[in-house]
């Protein structure tokens, strides 16, 4: 799980913590949010890349593992008489996504390695924030370190497993990315927001 952390260049802002703490309703939303998303994102590359077994066998079971993740979220939401309300996206997978090479296989190889950050900068703020949380709030993150994790890692291997060459200067590049989108403000706080600045 360290390993999962280690690979961002940068730790989630102490402001972004405070923010979380100050609008768990609206962490919560967006945490349900973003595993329908990661769900979806999988999906979409089981059917666009239908001739790729290993592709398809672990976005499967990916795609499993954040809906049951997005129905725990949902059962701590009505739990807590949170409405789950519609959120406008956070910009951060889009800061991503724009340097994404349109020519394949460095098409899926660049998407697979945004898949890693995502997954990994999840993994990253559930673990800071654990030490904040309530105790059922900082057990339900918690659980979810060791899949988080897991799709970081599956993600990366699949990424290098369909490039044409070595993608160590694609992580590069994408690791500075990602750092400055999590360094970018935002208007608004969500759960993969920079610091939101009102």
């Amino acid at each position: 799980m360290m390993e999962c952390i280690e690979f961002l260049l940068c730790e989630t802002p102490d402001a972004w913590i405070e923010q979380a703490l100050d609008n768990q309703d609206i962490l919560l939303i967006d945490h349900a949010n973003c595993e329908k998303k990661a769900a979806d994102t999988a999906l979409n590359l089981m059917f666009r890349y239908v001739d790729k077994e290993d592709l398809q066998y672990k976005l499967s079971r990916l795609a499993r593992e954040e809906l049951v993740h997005f129905e725990k979220v949902a059962r701590i939401m009505k739990k807590r008489s949170i409405d789950y309300i519609h959120l406008s996206a956070a910009h951060y997978a889009q800061r991503l996504r724009k340097h994404v090479r349109s020519h394949e296989p460095d098409r899926l190889v660049d998407i697979l390695i945004i898949g890693a950050f995502i997954e990994a900068r999840s993994c990253e703020r559930f673990y800071t924030l654990i030490p904040h949380l309530d105790e059922e709030l900082a057990a339900f993150y918690q659980s979810l370190l060791k899949s988080e994790a897991r799709h970081y890692q599956d993600y990366l291997t699949m990424a290098r497993q369909y490039a044409s060459k070595p993608i160590d200067d694609r992580v590069a590049y994408f690791a500075q990315i990602e750092k400055e989108a999590i360094h970018t403000p935002d208007a608004e706080f969500r759960f993969h927001s920079g610091v939101a600045v009102h």
